[in-house]
């Protein structure tokens, strides 16, 4: 009996010794984690949650931010690292992907505030027509790291140089924050209001 609890002791001191466990929950398979790192800074899981296109499930998407928010205002003018993770449910075409992702602006922003970013999102499209597929599992990550840019990763790898306007950030935020969301329940979901 007093191994046990010896053992059992040692257990919890291990346990305890190590730091916190990082959580995570499941959303439709994907594994969301509740914190990750970025450029040095432990970034908290604000929100996640499904785009829903109809009835079909198309990606779950997890924002992480130093601190907590709930306007895309907050988000944006929120100080240090920032990340949108977003992880494919089914397939989809990568350039019809890069499409979307220009329209999920231009129906946030309108043309006319939009035409100082076209360079920018010429370049986002020719980043996911390369890909020509992201299939279901595959993901893509849009960062913010101060003094870098936004930085895109699709499927594990870096797609060139940062995008170094704050503008093209906020910009991309708005496909699933602003006005016009892509889906609505997934913009409350990312804004800590629960699972879509």
């Amino acid at each position: 009996m007093k191994f046990c609890r010896d053992v059992g002791l040692a257990l919890w001191i291990s346990v305890l010794s190590c730091g916190t466990w990082a959580a995570s929950q499941d959303i439709h398979g994907v594994k969301v984690e509740d914190s990750t790192t970025l450029a040095g800074t432990t970034l908290q899981l604000n929100g996640a949650g499904t785009r829903y296109k109809v009835i079909f499930k198309v990606y779950v998407a997890g924002l992480y931010l130093a601190q907590k928010a709930t306007t895309q205002d907050a988000v944006v003018k929120q100080s240090g690292p920032k990340r949108l993770s977003v992880t494919m449910l089914r397939d989809i075409d990568a350039a019809e992907l890069g499409k979307l992702l220009t329209r999920g602006i231009e129906d946030n922003m309108g043309a006319a505030a939009m035409s100082t970013l076209v360079p920018g999102l010429v370049r986002m499209g020719e980043m996911f027509a390369a890909q020509k597929k992201m299939a279901a599992g595959d993901t893509f990550i849009i960062d913010w790291i101060p003094g870098q840019g936004t930085v895109i990763t699709v499927k594990g790898v870096v797609q060139g140089e940062p995008f170094k306007e704050p503008e093209f950030f906020a910009a991309l935020m708005s496909i699933w924050l602003g006005p016009a969301p892509a889906d609505q329940k997934l913009k409350e979901a990312l804004l800590g209001g629960g699972k879509s």
